[in-house]
């Protein structure tokens, strides 16, 4: 599965504002599985609705 980073790069909280991924969940992206890489885009969904909805994320 391809990466989902889309090069903004920028944290709050240790969590990226452009893909929503922890720093960990980026190091170790390529190591994990599909499902491994599914449940992590999942999660990061979610906290970048949340950083949307609290105004702590614009569009780019």
């Amino acid at each position: 599965m391809k990466s989902p980073c889309i090069k903004v790069c920028k944290f709050d909280e240790g969590i990226c504002l452009g893909c929503g991924r922890t720093r960990e969940e980026i190091k170790g992206w390529k190591k994990l599985d599909h499902l491994g890489q599914q449940a992590v885009l999942a999660e990061s969904d979610m906290r970048l609705l949340v950083f949307e909805a609290q105004g702590r994320r614009k569009f780019w």
